[in-house]
């Protein structure tokens, strides 16, 4: 079969479809569950674990240092997750009719491979050629090869949400940003968390102050084993699986006895890589990079032997490695723009892309952190500064008796230009968002906390005092 337009995944890459395609001939393939990652298990659903979450855990933790008598009693956990896919998954089958009743849309429900840059074969042996491919076929969660990584009571954060019932006793494996998200949420509703991490410390990939105010956080919310990685998973009742529970054993990375324990649940979130394996994009002659990504130009075409492959586009996870759905629909809307007006190509932009972890306490990034800024210093010879604000100096901070939380904003002296910005507190998610716009659009700092009201007394109060804390003046400006 030839097409117009074959777009691989139905998460962003539907988006592709718009009315320049009409009356076009496109297929979309999608052998998962129609709508992508971020829809049916992963940015939607998790959020609409995190909030309820949030609520037993400022129950539970809050409200008695501010005099209040607040407790957390119990989560009724088959109702909360009936009405999060009772939403979810209508939504889901909806886009799936939609597109499959469409009069010149042909959905593919198999699994694809290429064969060449324009040639595809499904399972069942038949050939799909197009004019263009946009391949959008997102990431897989990985797991480790370890003995019983196959019983039920394993999971990964495609599987988890879905469980009959909240289990007491809960280990989670891996130290990035699903795993934070996870225990965090866990740890909220009471399960008995147990979180295992080969270093010494969580969310390393992050700037210094996130890294340590999150794991010294999480100490005092679950149980944290630095230093050691995933041995073996037994059933615990049994040689058939048939026990409610496993046994986990641990190797210590530095030798020595590691832990011999039983949980109820593993849950495995040692991180996510593109799903170009599956698709055999090397029988293609497609370039990919060290995570297994495809490489993109900056109008989002993919490269072979470092050049663009005419009429084959990429887009989302596969594409990048930010695995980021913000990023994977501004790239969408690049391609869908270039796929349909090839002589008006467009670039993406990825210079602030920020980044939220919806965790306790939760976490908001943009831009560089300390060690890039010094790096960026180092090889340009700008000065940078960086100045951290607590947001007990702030009233509202001292309405919330908050005595952990910082925003730490980096910034080049010269040009009072903000390189990087990271928030460890209530609502960074949202608090982040003025200092996104100040990076993206190069905003003088001196101009972006002077220029402009804030709400007082509003927590933005505090992304106000972390920009006026830097020290952005040189000997040629008037006095801030």
């Amino acid at each position: 079969m030839h097409f117009d337009l074959i777009v691989i995944g139905s998460g962003s890459g539907n988006s592709i479809l718009t009315p320049d395609w009409q009356g076009k001939k496109v297929a979309i393939v999608e052998a998962g569950v129609f709508g992508g990652t971020c829809l049916n298990m992963g940015c939607i659903p998790t959020k609409m674990y995190v909030y309820p979450s949030l609520l037993a855990w400022q129950a539970g933790v809050e409200g008695p240092p501010l005099g209040v008598r607040t407790r957390f009693d119990g989560v009724q956990w088959a109702q909360l997750r009936d009405r999060i896919f009772g939403r979810i998954d209508p939504i889901s089958a909806g886009g799936r009719d939609y597109r499959a009743n469409a009069e010149h849309v042909t959905l593919i429900e198999e699994r694809v491979r290429f064969t060449g840059p324009k040639t595809l074969v499904t399972d069942r042996g038949s050939v799909l050629t197009a004019e263009q491919i946009v391949i959008a076929a997102g990431s897989a969660a990985q797991l480790p090869q370890v003995p019983g990584i196959e019983l039920p009571q394993v999971h990964t954060s495609d599987t988890v949400m879905r469980i009959d019932d909240l289990p007491e006793r809960v280990l989670v494996v891996g130290g990035g940003v699903v795993a934070a998200e996870f225990a965090s949420l866990f740890a909220g509703f009471g399960a008995a968390v147990t979180q295992l991490v080969r270093g010494n410390a969580l969310l390393r990939a992050k700037d210094r102050i996130v890294s340590e105010k999150f794991t010294e956080a999480a100490r005092q919310q679950w149980r944290l084993e630095t230093g050691q990685e995933l041995h073996s998973i037994a059933a615990s009742n049994g040689p058939d699986g048939a026990g409610r529970a496993v046994r986990v054993r641990t190797a210590r990375q530095t030798g020595g006895p590691g832990l011999e324990e039983d949980f109820d649940l593993v849950l495995v979130a040692i991180g996510r890589k593109a799903a170009t394996a599956g698709l055999d994009v090397a029988a293609a002659g497609f370039d990919t990079g060290p995570s297994g990504i495809l490489l993109v130009d900056e109008f989002q075409r993919v490269l072979s032997a470092g050049q663009p492959v005419p009429g084959v586009w990429a887009l989302g996870d596969i594409a990048n490695d930010y695995q980021l759905k913000h990023v994977a629909n501004h790239e969408a809307r690049i391609v869908a723009h270039n796929a349909a007006h090839p002589d008006d190509l467009r670039a993406a932009n990825h210079r602030a892309v920020p980044e939220a972890v919806f965790s306790y306490p939760q976490i908001a990034t943009v831009g560089m952190t300390g060690t890039e800024a010094a790096a960026h210093a180092a090889e340009s010879g700008v000065e940078v500064v960086e100045y951290v604000q607590d947001f007990g100096g702030t009233a509202y901070g001292w309405a919330m008796e908050d005595r952990t939380s910082v925003a730490k904003v980096i910034a080049e002296r010269g040009s009072r230009r903000l390189l990087g910005a990271h928030i460890v507190g209530p609502e960074a998610s949202m608090l982040i968002q003025p200092l996104v716009q100040a990076l993206a659009f190069g905003t003088d700092l001196r101009e972006f906390s002077r220029g402009q009201y804030w709400i007082h007394p509003a927590l933005t109060e505090v992304v106000e005092n972390a920009v006026l804390g830097l020290d952005l003046a040189s000997r040629s400006d008037d006095p801030l």
